[in-house]
C-alpha cells in the first residue's frame, strides 16, 4: 500500500496537467450534479410499500373485513420479499398495506401486488385499486378553484378536467380532492304513481341502468362512403332520464318522468373545506412520486397550471395555488449553501491565521468545495437525494486533515531548503524531488487515517428501516466527501504545491500563532512538572460534567 500511495503521488507530480484537467472535470460535473440532484428538506423515511384501497359502498366494517380485507391480506402474504402486511377496515372501505424489504424498488412492489390482486375474486360492487408510490413527504402542492359557478359544477370540473390534466405531469403520483359536492342525478320515485301503473322501484332501476349505455352497430356502405351505425344512450341531462322508457301499457309508453321526479343533486357530504373567509371551496392536493426532485416537479406543475388557466378552463374558473414546497426547498438549498460558504470562509481564515501564507491557505481551502462536489457526484450516481441532515453532516475539519498535514510538511521542507541554500538559488532550482519526498513521508499515514474515519461510519451503514433511511444519506455523504478529500490530498494537493510553492518560501509568524505556541508550550511544561495536580484537575472537571 505504501508503494501504491507514493506511486500515486509521483504520478500526480509528473503529470500535473492531467491532474488539473481531471480536477476541472470534477468541478464541472459536480456543479451539474448539484443542480440536478433531488434536494429534500427532510429524508423520506417511508418503507417501500404497496397500498391496496378497496371501496365497497354501503357495507359494514365487519362485512368489509370478512369479504375484502381478509382475502386480500391472505393473498398479499405470499408476495416475495414481503416484510409485513397491515390492514384497516372501515364502513365501506378497506385499506391493506404491504411493506417490503429495503432492497425492493417501488416498481417491483407495485407489480407484485398487482399480480396477486388480479387473481382475487372480490364481491360484486367492490372496487380495488393500488395507490401510486408516494412517501410521507410526498405532498408538494395545494390549490383551490375560484369561480362563481355552483359548488357542484366546480367539483365536477376538478374531478373530470383539472385532475386529469395534473396527473399527466411527469413526477406526479396522485391528485387528491377535498371539499365541494359530488354531482349526481337524483330520481325521487312517487309510490302512488308506481301503484297506479302497477310498477315497482326495481323496474325503474333496471330501465335506467339499461338505458345509460352506448351500443355499436354495423357499417352501411353508400358508394365510396361508409357510415357507422351506433346507438347513443349515455345520459347527459335531466331530460334524458325523464324520457327513459320503463314499460309500454298497450299503446301508451310509461316513462320515468311519469312515476318520478328527476333533479340534479349531490352525494351526502363527509366534510367541508374553507380558506380565507370562504367556507366552501374545492381544494386539490398534488402528491409526488417517490424519488422525484420536488423542485423540478413543482416547476413542471406550475407550467401546466398556467396552461390550464389560460387555455382549458372557462374565464370564470381559475386555479389559485396557496401552498407549495418550493419555498421549503429553496430555504433548504439556501441554508446548505450558506453553511458551506461560511464554513469554507471560517476554516480558510483559521488556516491562514496559523499558516500565515495565502498560497498554502488557498490550496487547503480549495479542497473543501472539491470534496463536497465529489460527494454530490457520488450521491447522484447512487441515486440518493440530498437533504439538510446529510449536507449538515460535513465536517470541514475532517476533510482538511490530510491536506493540512501534506501542505504543512511540504512548506516546512521547502522553507528549510531555502534557508539552507539561499533564496536566490532556491528559486532557480527544481523542487519536485523534495515535494515528492515530503509528501511521500506522510502520505501513507494520511491514507490510513482517512480510511479509519470512513470505516468508523460502518455501523451507520448497517441501519435498516426508518433509521437507515434517515441516517444512511448522512453516512454516504460524509464517506464520499472523505474519500474525495483523500484522493485530492494525494493527487491535486501535490500538483498544486508543485505549481504554487516554487519561489520565495519564507516562514512568517503572527501574534496569534505566537501566543498559542508560547502559552501552549508553557502549559505543557507546567503539566509535565505537576503530573498529579494535572490528573486530579482533569478528573474533577470530568466529574462535574457528568453531574
Amino acid at each position: 500500500m505504501k508503494k501504491f500511495v507514493q506511486g500515486l503521488v509521483a504520478f500526480s507530480l509528473k503529470n500535473s496537467l492531467i491532474v488539473f484537467f481531471l480536477t476541472a472535470v470534477l468541478l464541472v460535473a459536480g456543479i451539474v450534479s448539484y443542480i440536478h440532484t433531488p434536494i429534500e428538506a427532510f429524508p423520506d423515511v417511508t418503507n417501500t410499500r404497496a397500498r391496496i384501497i378497496t371501496q365497497w359502498p354501503g357495507r359494514s366494517a365487519e362485512e368489509v373485513e370478512k369479504f375484502i380485507t381478509l382475502p386480500i391480506s391472505k393473498q398479499m402474504n405470499t408476495i416475495p420479499k414481503k416484510a409485513e402486511v397491515r390492514s384497516i377496515s372501515l364502513f365501506g372501505l378497506s385499506v391493506v398495506t404491504v411493506l417490503f424489504d429495503d432492497d425492493v424498488e417501488d416498481f417491483y412492489a407495485q407489480q407484485y401486488a398487482s399480480n396477486r390482486l388480479s387473481g382475487l375474486d372480490l364481491p360484486e360492487g367492490a372496487d380495488a385499486e393500488i395507490e401510486p408510490p408516494s412517501g410521507a413527504t410526498g405532498e408538494i402542492f395545494r390549490y383551490v378553484i375560484k369561480s362563481d359557478l355552483p359548488i357542484k359544477e366546480i367539483k365536477a370540473i376538478q374531478d373530470w378536467v383539472i385532475e386529469r390534466e395534473l396527473i399527466a405531469v411527469p413526477g406526479v403520483a396522485d391528485v387528491v380532492s377535498f371539499g365541494g359536492e359530488e354531482k349526481m342525478f337524483e330520481i325521487k320515485i312517487n309510490p302512488t304513481q308506481l301503484e297506479n301503473y302497477n310498477l315497482s322501484a326495481l323496474d325503474v332501476y333496471e330501465a335506467v341502468s339499461k338505458s345509460n349505455i352506448n351500443v355499436g352497430g354495423d357499417v352501411i356502405q353508400r358508394g365510396d362512403q361508409a357510415y357507422v351505425v351506433r346507438g347513443v344512450g349515455l345520459i347527459n341531462k335531466v331530460e334524458d332520464i325523464g324520457n327513459i322508457l320503463i314499460e309500454t301499457k298497450g299503446a301508451a309508453p310509461i316513462l320515468v318522468k311519469h312515476v318520478a321526479e328527476v333533479s340534479i343533486s349531490a352525494k351526502p357530504r363527509l366534510g367541508q373545506v374553507g380558506l380565507d373567509g370562504d367556507d366552501d371551496v374545492v381544494e386539490g392536493i398534488v402528491v409526488m412520486l417517490r424519488g422525484e426532485n420536488p423542485g423540478e416537479v413543482i416547476k413542471r406543475l406550475k407550467e401546466r397550471l398556467t396552461e390550464i388557466n389560460e387555455r382549458v378552463l372557462p374565464d370564470n374558473v381559475k386555479i389559485v395555488p396557496f401552498i407549495d414546497r418550493t419555498k421549503l426547498v429553496d430555504t433548504t438549498v439556501k441554508t446548505v449553501t450558506k453553511n458551506l460558504v461560511e464554513g469554507i470562509l471560517l476554516v480558510s481564515l483559521i488556516v491562514f491565521i496559523f499558516l500565515y501564507n495565502w498560497r498554502t491557505s488557498l490550496i487547503v481551502a480549495s479542497v473543501i468545495p472539491l470534496s463536497f462536489l465529489f460527494a454530490i457526484i457520488m450521491l447522484r450516481i447512487q441515486g440518493l437525494p440530498a437533504n439538510l441532515i446529510s449536507m449538515g453532516a460535513l465536517d470541514f475539519g475532517l476533510l482538511l486533515e490530510g491536506t493540512l498535514v501534506i501542505v504543512e510538511q511540504v512548506f516546512v521542507s521547502l522553507e528549510r531548503k531555502a534557508h539552507k541554500v539561499g533564496m536566490e538559488r532556491f528559486n532557480s532550482m527544481s523542487k519536485m524531488g523534495l515535494i515528492k519526498k515530503s509528501v511521500g513521508s506522510v502520505a501513507t499515514y494520511i491514507f490510513f487515517a482517512l480510511i479509519i474515519l470512513i470505516v468508523a461510519l460502518m455501523p451507520i451503514f448497517s441501519f435498516t428501516k426508518v433509521e437507515g433511511k434517515m441516517f444512511s444519506p448522512l453516512a454516504f455523504t460524509l464517506s464520499y466527501a472523505l474519500l474525495g478529500s483523500l484522493i485530492l490530498s494525494l493527487t491535486y494537493v501535490p500538483a498544486m504545491c508543485k505549481v504554487m510553492l516554487t519561489k520565495n518560501i519564507v516562514e512568517r509568524e503572527n501574534m496569534i500563532s505566537r501566543f498559542f505556541r508560547e502559552n501552549l508550550f508553557k502549559l505543557f511544561k507546567w503539566s509535565t512538572r505537576h503530573r498529579k495536580t494535572t490528573i486530579y484537575a482533569l478528573l474533577a472537571v470530568c466529574c462535574s460534567l457528568l453531574r
